[in-house]
């Protein structure tokens, strides 16, 4: 069987354990979810000749959340405050043409490796593999035509208290120089208790590195509202990767934040220390509670006037925070919107930057017969 083929078979067994239909006989009807769940689809355009469609995901308490196929990108997130006003709390665009257009990531499923790799070349069982240089002179999140301008395959996932798609895409040997057919899919789940939940698997035929993530620019006041430096965060990070200012790739060391502008190991506003730190932070945080691949929780992200509060759990061992430092008002978003500086922050969770070139970075190497898999959990409340 095609290995693209065993991982769909694989991952629907596990992502639609509570349903005995096959989804794939769309005349055999899914299984109803709790009342309140819903999935609407709609057909939102077309990229390389393929069509682009629109998935809102909506749960009873009205949280809703809306993923296109076009680059596994999560166009919006809208969540109550306090007082039960609805907010959208990521940046993107209205439309398709606006992510056609380019962006810097906004929403997108990043891979096959997320962040840089240094000199966009790695060694791999003594074969140096080149890949394009994107972030001169590095390779930054998968490349030039990476996931995030992929048209994916979608199923939807009806469940008792959730509601998703499921994404999959065929990554050949060699696309962006990287060694081996690719399998990979990404579920997106919302729930009733406000989570938006992201499952990722991948099976190869040919060792491989991976490391996939998503790429939300997140705007706890809703976007275009302010910035974010009045934003309180907390991370359970006790360490981050120490990383060279002129490119922000790591040096392969790893760092106590006690004494750092990059402690949040107690709440503090984004802001508070920013200017110690140059432009904003870019920077790996080293997660205490994920670094045997168990789900933790890895930071929480509060927003005092709405009330709105984001943790976010996963089981990959580092994430990189970063506060939108390079958004300069070119980028004009949902609503006519102007993202300028400090706009939004990202909280990526994945293996390091650069790992396949640091031996004392945990390994993201995959495979033939193991599976990479990989869980972020997004749940939202108020206070």
């Amino acid at each position: 069987m095609h290995p693209f083929r065993t991982l769909l078979v694989t991952a629907l067994c596990l992502v639609l354990s509570a349903c005995a239909e096959d989804t794939t006989d769309h005349k055999t009807p899914l299984p109803e979810p709790a009342a309140g769940l819903d999935i609407q689809a709609e057909r939102w355009g077309e990229a390389d000749g393929r069509p682009v469609d629109l998935y809102t995901l909506t749960n009873s308490s009205g949280m809703q959340v809306t993923i296109t196929n076009y680059g596994g990108i999560v166009v919006s997130i809208i969540v109550p405050d306090r007082n039960g006003n609805l907010a959208d709390i990521s940046l993107g665009f209205d439309n398709l043409e606006g992510y056609l257009a380019g962006h810097p990531y906004f929403g997108a499923t990043v891979g096959r490796f997320a962040n840089r790799i240094r000199n966009a070349k790695f060694e791999l069982e003594g074969v140096e593999y080149k890949m394009p240089v994107n972030n001169d002179p590095h390779h930054l999140h998968g490349g030039v035509n990476g996931f995030d301008k992929k048209v994916w395959d979608v199923l939807p996932i009806k469940e008792p208290n959730s509601i998703g798609v499921s994404m999959s895409y065929y990554s050949p040997d060699g696309e962006e120089g990287y060694p081996g057919n690719l399998s990979v899919m990404t579920v997106f789940r919302l729930t009733e208790d406000n989570e938006l939940r992201i499952d990722y698997t991948a099976t190869t035929d040919k060792t491989t590195i991976v490391s996939l993530t998503n790429h939300t620019y997140f705007n706890l006041a809703g976007q275009g509202n302010g910035t974010i430096l009045d934003q309180v965060v907390t991370f359970q990070a006790d360490e981050f990767l120490e990383r060279y200012e002129a490119d922000n790739t790591p040096t392969g060391r790893i760092l106590s934040v006690k004494g750092t502008p990059v402690d949040f190991t107690s709440p503090h506003t984004i802001g508070e220390r920013i200017d110690q730190v140059g432009a904003g932070y870019g920077h790996c945080m080293v997660l205490k509670n994920s670094q045997d691949g168990s789900l933790g929780l890895a930071g929480t992200f509060y927003e005092p006037n709405s009330g709105r509060l984001m943790e976010i759990y996963t089981t990959k061992p580092g994430a990189q925070f970063y506060t939108g430092q390079s958004l300069d008002g070119s980028a004009i978003g949902k609503g006519g919107v102007a993202y300028g500086k400090h706009a939004a922050f990202c909280f990526e969770t994945e293996y390091y930057p650069d790992t396949p070139n640091q031996p004392n970075f945990p390994s993201a190497v995959l495979k033939p017969g193991e599976t990479y898999s990989h869980t972020t959990v997004h749940k939202f409340s108020v206070r």
